[in-house]
């Protein structure tokens, strides 16, 4: 203790000035802008003790014709008013309207005329096609008294007027007849649709956003009812669900939930199959297998069976279906619970699907649960489709398809691991810890791509994890800024090519950063654990997860959410120089002394670019008798002269390039080949956010200083962070060896 007042003392008293700098608040609390703490939202993160939220619970019959693809359904709904207010009218979510004739996306699209065009983006591209979507709203009955109710639609919302207000504690059932045409997820670049199979013909459905659901009412703006428009996803409401799928008989069915009536759709030795698989934790259990597949693909039954499926508190429901779906199921141990994972793949998924679908999704489940909580549902889907990802509670569609010969790339393997860990993820982050992804992409995406990334890194070490690493995105995040938008921005006001960066990649490197450099993973994990534990079943608003992080860690992050969050500032801090020093000998007489400060001096204008001119001397005199107050009294000169002076003392200049402040993590070389790394917070920059002068005193001889030596922390030049400076070429030198 007493040696390092003495280091203290000799670094105030020779790096004691700071340079002149703009000021720009980087450092600032952001209690301002966030929204005000209340009895719904305390000011640690957590729910309030008057936090509420809505409820609505869905009775559905629905039918596919699988001749037309027209999806038929009728709906009961039963909305719990659990408010403190009066509801005179309540909005539903019609999103396949985004698809309809005028639709808003369409509307608000920007495009141009180029040479050519590929004709699936010319703007009339869906009436090429001849579809026609968007839901048809056959009825809206007061489920009481078979009453029509009045209804509104506008765009992708509807408006339905009740007869009565709904008081505090009130229930209102109403139920809704439709339909729509399902699409061909071959051709539209949608969340849902069918792919047809030209081989034999036969297709497979992933159905989506297939009914009209509650936008969520809360404390936070009331309804939620702004438009889809097809970037931002979902706000939706808890409740239970029981839906009735009628589909040709001899396609299999998994949805959103637990089957209830397996004797009435299932073969005898399928049911036996799907108990034996309750039960099997080491490897899938086939309960459709590829040869039984491929004999159904042959003869299309022209019966219908209705497959029962329950779920309980769950924000949406979705299903797949098809005769050509093989069928593996494995049960994985997550805490006291047994969810079964399922996955349904037609045979041209495998063997890749067999080999490694149901396996991503116990590897899922099981890191998500320690990182979170307990995966609380009884089951985890993962469905093969032709492309793309997208996740519904308990169900989730997933792309990576093998070559025709069965074979596979790497690339393909990384892509399909990936794609099914993520979207499993997204049981945890939006479905259960359920934040509104219409306006804040980046608290589903960004949190979901933050675990996948750590599930490849526990579980898969073939797999390559620098996407969402900062290292990764520094080539991003060293863009064109005019094209860029924070991460807290409206989901649908990101462009298109950013959002992939925005929403997903920088959130996660946000996180990681935080985790592996500024919090540590102890402190990281408890306080990461903490919000999702708060937020489970409830709705959490961006406040609340940078509150709990800071209440349940004790690290002040203010700084890291205005920087990384708020800003598109990067992360470019220059090694400027690295001055060597020793302390000098004391001289013998005032005219020698004066005549060492002199040369000091002299020696000091020079920047110093390399460690060969050796160290500059500097005397230390007595401190002052009324420096430090009481502090001077513990402190011996003759002390503090001893112990330096042997040192090697290391004067480092850092300038903040690119505005956003971060930790340091410096390397040293020594002369003799060893290397130690140093590790200083972010709050140095506290004072001076543009430059920073620091001492260290070492022991050893340093012959090579490197500043984040393995890009920790998103830095976006390294070649600046390195000292003796390293020549670099020019572009026109490089030509010339060309």
């Amino acid at each position: 203790m007493k040696q390092s007042i003495v280091i203290f003392m000799v670094l105030c008293l020779i790096a004691p000035t700071v340079a002149q700098q703009k000021w720009q608040g980087k450092f600032e609390q952001l209690d301002q802008t966030l929204p005000t703490p209340n009895s719904y939202r305390a000011a640690s993160g957590a729910p309030g003790v008057n936090y509420w939220q809505q409820r609505a619970d869905y009775d559905i019959d629905v039918d596919l014709n699988e001749d037309t693809h027209v999806i038929t359904g009728k709906e009961t709904i039963t909305y719990h008013n659990n408010a403190p207010e009066v509801l005179r009218y309540l909005w539903l979510q019609l999103d396949q309207n985004n698809l309809s004739n005028g639709n808003m996306t369409d509307k608000t699209e920007t495009n141009r005329v180029r040479d050519s065009i590929p004709a699936k983006f010319f703007p009339l591209a869906g009436d090429t096609y001849g579809y026609d979507g968007g839901f048809k709203i056959k009825s809206v009955k007061d489920a009481a008294t078979g009453n029509n109710l009045p209804f509104t639609i506008n765009f992708t919302m509807m408006r339905v007027d009740i007869p009565t207000p709904m008081k505090t504690g009130d229930k209102y059932s109403f139920v809704v007849e439709w339909s729509y045409v399902e699409k061909d997820r071959m051709k539209f670049s949608e969340r849902g649709g069918y792919e047809i199979f030209p081989e034999d013909g036969n297709a497979l459905y992933t159905i989506a956003q297939w009914f009209p659901r509650m936008c969520v009412f809360d404390d936070y703006e009331g309804w939620q009812n702004k438009q889809f428009i097809g970037q931002g996803e979902y706000a939706l409401v808890f409740g239970n669900y029981r839906v009735r799928i009628t589909v040709p008989s001899d396609h299999i069915v998994g949805a959103t939930g637990m089957l209830q009536n397996p004797k009435d759709v299932l073969t005898k030795e399928q049911i036996e199959r799907f108990e034996k698989a309750k039960k099997t934790f080491d490897a899938p259990v086939f309960i459709v297998t590829e040869d039984e597949a491929k004999k159904k693909e042959k003869v299309r039954s022209k019966k219908k069976s209705t497959w029962d499926f329950y779920a309980e508190n769950v924000r949406d429901f979705a299903f797949a279906t098809s005769r050509k779906f093989i069928w593996d199921a494995q049960a994985v141990k997550v805490g006291d619970k047994t969810p079964l994972a399922q996955s349904l793949y037609s045979r041209e998924g495998n063997p890749l699907w067999a080999k490694e679908s149901t396996k991503a999704i116990k590897n899922t489940l099981e890191v998500y649960s320690e990182r979170s909580f307990d995966y609380p549902y009884p089951t985890a889907y993962s469905v093969h489709t032709a492309n793309q990802g997208m996740e519904y509670p308990m169900i989730c569609f997933n792309g990576g398809r093998p070559k025709p010969d069965g074979t596979w790339s790497h690339r393909t393997y990384e892509s399909m691991v990936g794609v099914i860990i993520h979207e499993v993820g997204h049981n945890y982050f939006p479905m259960i810890v359920n934040s509104d992804e219409r306006q804040w992409s980046w608290m589903d995406e960004g949190l979901n791509s933050f675990l996948e990334r750590e599930v490849k890194r526990e579980r898969y070490p073939d797999v390559n994890i620098s996407w969402g690493s900062p290292k990764g995105m520094a080539g991003y995040m060293r863009g064109d800024k005019n094209m860029m938008r924070p991460i807290m921005w409206h989901s649908d006001n990101i462009p298109g090519g950013d959002f992939g960066p925005n929403a997903y990649g920088k959130p996660a490197a946000a996180l990681t950063l935080l985790r592996e450099t500024v919090m540590g993973p102890e402190l990281f994990d408890k306080a990461f654990k903490e919000y999702s534990q708060r937020w489970m079943f409830k709705h959490p608003k961006p406040a609340d997860f940078f509150r709990t992080m800071e209440d349940a860690s004790a690290v002040d992050l203010d700084w890291f959410w205005r920087g990384w969050f708020y800003t598109v500032d990067n992360v470019d801090v220059e090694l400027d120089e690295v001055k060597w020093f020793k302390v000098k000998a004391e001289a013998k007489g005032v005219e020698n002394k004066v005549k060492a400060q002199k040369g000091d001096l002299a020696s000091a204008k020079a920047k110093a670019t390399d460690f060969s001119n050796g160290p500059q001397e500097f005397t230390i005199t007595n401190t002052p008798e009324s420096s430090y107050g009481d502090f001077r009294n513990r402190v011996n000169d003759a002390e503090v002269k001893q112990k330096l002076a042997d040192k090697n003392i290391y004067e480092v200049t850092l300038k903040n390039k690119g505005g956003l402040v971060t930790p340091l993590v410096i390397e040293w070389t020594y002369k003799d080949g060893s290397k130690e790394i140093e590790r200083i917070p972010a709050e140095i920059w506290r004072l001076n956010e543009q430059e920073v002068k620091k001492v260290f005193v070492k022991d050893k001889e340093v012959t090579n200083v490197v500043i984040d030596p393995a890009g920790e922390t998103g830095e976006v030049n390294p070649a600046d962070n390195v000292f003796p400076k390293k020549a670099t070429e020019s572009k026109f030198d490089q030509l010339k060896k060309n």
